[in-house]
This record gives C-alpha cells, structure tokens and sequence, in this order.
C-alpha cells in the first residue's frame, strides 16, 4: 500500500528564490522491496531533476521529513547521508541541509521538444561532446569581432574559404603529422556526416558495399544510408575493426583508427598496412574518421591512415569535438581526383558549408588561439580521466578504453543491464549513451560509453558519482 508523504507539494519561495520546504512531491510505499531510506533519496532527486525542488533550497531537518513521513530518523539521516556522498545536498553550520546540485528548470514545452532534446534538464555525460567550460571565452569573442569585420561575401567558394583551408593545413600538419601537398588537396565540410554523404555520392554507385565498424558512429551509417550505400557491419577489437573480416566487394571501408568510436582501442600500425593494402587491392576509398585524434595524451599519435596512402585514404575531421558544434564545419583531406568529384557533386548540388564558422576558426588559428586551446584541452582531459576512473572505481566499476579522447566504456553484461543502467541513471537526473544503439547489426556488445568533457569541472564529479551509484545498483541487483 502506498503512503503519501503530505498531500500536495507546498514549496514557498522566499525573496532570494530559495525554497521552505512544506511538502515534499513524493510517495513510500512499504510492500516495495526497496529499502524506505533509498524510496526517501530517489523522491528527493526525482524532485530535483523534475524541477520542484532548485540549487539552494532548504530542506527539513531530518527529524522534521521523519515526523511528516512517519519513519523512524534513521531512515531519514541514511537518505541524506547517501545524497550527501553523491553531491546532492551540503549543510550550513546553524542553518541546515540544502540542496546543492540540480539541473536548472525548464519551461513548458511540447512532446515533440521532449523528443528532439532527450538531455533537457539532465546532467550530460554522454560520448563525443566539447569541453566548452576549456574555451578561452575572450578569444572565442574576438574572433567573432574580428570575421564580422570581412566584407560579406557575394559568392561561395565551394572548396571552402582560403583562409581557413590554410589554417586547417597547418592544423594537420603541426597536430597531426599530416602534409596536405601537390599528392592532396584541403576541402572544408558541414562536419563529419555531411562529408560522408558527399563522398557517397560524388565516387560511389548507389547500391555499393561500405563496410563500417560495428559497434560504431551511427551517424555515418545514417549518412551512408541516405546516399544509398549497402553497408556490412564489420566486427571491432581491442585494435580496431577487423580487417581480417572485410568483404571482398567493399567498395569503401569507415573507420575511426585513432580512437575507435565508441569503445575506444587504437589500431596498430600493423593493421593500418592491411587495411591499406586491402584498399589498394580492391580498389576501395578509406574513409578515416579522425573525430578527436587530436587528445592523445599518453604517447606519440601514430601515423594517419591518409600519411600512409594519401591515394585511397580520405581523411576526415571536424571542430565539433574540439571546440565546438556551434560553427557547424569540419574538412577533409583527399586525392585531386577525390576532391575534383566532392567539387563537382557541390557546383551540380548548390550545395557547400557555411563560410561564417570557416572565418572564425582562421581568426582563432591566426591569432594561436587554436593551438593554445588544443594545449589546454591536452592538459584538461587527462585530469578529467583520472577523475571519472577513480569515482567509479569507488563503485567496483572498472572502466576501458585507450588513453586519450574524452569518453571511456564501463562495459555490462546485456542488453537488459544497459536498459536499466540508463533508466536509473536518468531518474537520478544524468544523460548517459548505451553501447547498444550503436550497432548496425545484431547487438553483442553492451555497456556505457561515458564522456567527461561536457560538464563543468564542478558539475562532473557529481554526475560521475549519481552515473556510478546507478551502475552499481543495477550490476548488484543482476547478481
């Protein structure tokens, strides 16, 4: 039977927005299996993540929710002390417990909003985001300032702006040991996805075979899929995608080598040969996602797939994960035959990326803005990491992936385990990405693939600690 803790909800707010807590939006009920005191911690944080309660509200003493609830004060000082560990509440000496950590408080909006944003309102730890907190926000304005001052543009150079396909080349080659020479040529991209689809159809046939890591990106096989490719999931190891596994009509190979997205191995040079040598054999284009190759941290990068055989190899990267998705632009480096046919598909299309984000990012790299950010993320992430393994470590979680990028996997048992993992982590207000959506073809690998670069640095120990309370209740409860 269930017992209501008061009523309805009564939360007064005072002059400076902080709440007195009257009645709390909660129910116990005491035929549930879970313990009373976990029933009072979930009712708090499902207030907070729904927005009834905000950062700074005072809560009852404990011995005032244990008469309102009619439970025993035990109960009550376990709920708090178990929020209290995952930096949900904080006290005040003489002046009692409050509410710490809360996603701010959406507006009304519709169910259609609801789908399109899944994050709203939850503490994001989700894979492949930016570091925006790491962003020098004076560079950032002044380079704005500065592409404003362009004259405006009359037409589109289809290739992209000189200025920043220069600054990309230069990028390539002092970050990534790539030279974009007379073997090459610089394109800009709407960004990683629109670049797949281009090269689909501007060298491939509707119909053709790209094989594609699996589990991998689901947006290049949403991409690929729009221009009409067959695509065969390849499997993936702790070295990468198996080369081993490709079919012999592969018209184009995806990859991400440098960091496998999203269980995170490193392909060896070794397989890099291979995989080369398969494309040359075939004929085949290897379209080589370097989507954050940039944060590598524990030792020298190998070398690109594209320095090995810039005569098969497309290379593809984009500002996205490193600084942000707000400037909507990526590039690619390729073959003059390559980027001849991109050209032509974007004069017959009218289609090209967008030149306003192309100028900031020349702006940032003219003024060494850009690699000054990149040193700082270098020196952000790493901390970040240490951060995020030794929380979940204090769960008995261990996590996996190569050392660099800005996510690691915490690998489960099924399907079943990955559903529940996400379900409590999102009832404890947190966004994280199963591994189970990013297969292509019948699912074997489950887990978490979890990021550290979204959140501030104050916000993302609290998540990792709510994400690691929920994977630990959810492998404790399989056992």
């Amino acid at each position: 039977m269930s017992e209501r803790a008061q009523p309805p909800a009564r939360i007064a707010r005072g002059r400076r927005g902080r709440a007195v807590v009257d009645d709390l939006p909660f129910t116990l009920d005491r035929a549930d299996a879970a313990p009373l005191a976990v029933q009072v911690a979930d009712g708090l944080r499902g207030a907070a993540a729904a927005g009834a309660l905000r950062s700074g509200d005072r809560l009852p003493s404990s011995r005032e929710l244990a008469a309102r609830l009619g439970v025993s004060r035990t109960v009550v000082t376990a709920a708090y002390d178990q929020l209290h560990a995952e930096g949900w509440i904080g006290g005040q000496h003489g002046s009692g417990t409050y509410l710490t950590a809360a996603p701010e408080p959406v507006g009304e909006h519709s169910a259609a909003g609801e789908r399109a944003n899944p994050l709203a309102g939850l503490l994001d730890l989700g894979a492949g985001a930016p570091s925006i907190e790491t962003l020098d926000r004076a560079a950032w304005r002044r380079a704005w300032r500065a592409a404003s001052d362009r004259t405006p543009l009359i037409r589109r150079d289809r290739a992209g702006e000189p200025e920043y396909r220069a600054a990309v080349a230069e990028h390539l080659l002092r970050h990534r040991g790539l030279g974009a020479g007379s073997g090459s040529v610089v394109l800009s991209t709407a960004g990683t996805s629109s670049a797949v689809q281009e090269i689909a159809a501007a060298c491939l046939r509707p119909g053709d075979v790209v094989a594609i890591e699996d589990p991998g990106y689901v947006r290049a096989v949403g991409a690929l899929r729009a221009a009409g490719m067959r695509l065969v999931p390849v499997p993936v190891d702790e070295r990468g995608l198996r080369v081993d596994l490709l079919p012999d009509d592969t018209r184009a190979v995806y990859c991400t080598p440098a960091h496998q997205f999203p269980l995170g191995a490193r392909m060896p040079a070794v397989r890099r040969v291979e995989l080369v040598e398969f494309a040359r054999r075939r004929g085949a284009l290897v379209l080589e996602d370097d989507y954050d190759g940039e944060l590598r941290y524990d030792t020298t990068p190998l070398p690109l797939l594209a320095t090995l055989a810039p005569d098969v190899v497309v290379h593809l990267g984009t500002t996205s994960k490193i600084l942000t998705p707000t400037l909507g632009i990526g590039w690619l480096v390729a073959a003059p035959a390559v980027a001849a046919a991109v050209l032509a598909h974007r004069e017959a299309t009218g289609t090209s990326p967008a030149p306003a984000g192309q100028q900031v990012v020349a702006e940032l790299a003219r003024n060494g803005d850009l690699a000054r950010h990149l040193r700082r993320l270098r020196r952000e992430m790493p901390v970040r990491r240490s951060l995020v393994i030794e929380e979940l470590r204090a769960f008995g979680l261990a996590a996996r992936g190569d050392d660099a990028g800005s996510h690691l996997v915490v690998l489960l048992d099924s399907q079943d385990q990955e559903d529940r993992a996400l379900d409590a982590a999102r009832a404890r207000g947190v966004y994280l990405d199963g591994l189970g959506r990013h297969h292509l073809g019948p699912r074997h690998t489950f887990g978490i693939a979890l990021g550290y670069a979204a959140l501030s640095g104050a916000e993302l120990p609290v998540a990792v600690r709510l994400a690691g309370a929920a994977l630990a209740e959810v492998v404790q409860w399989s056992g």
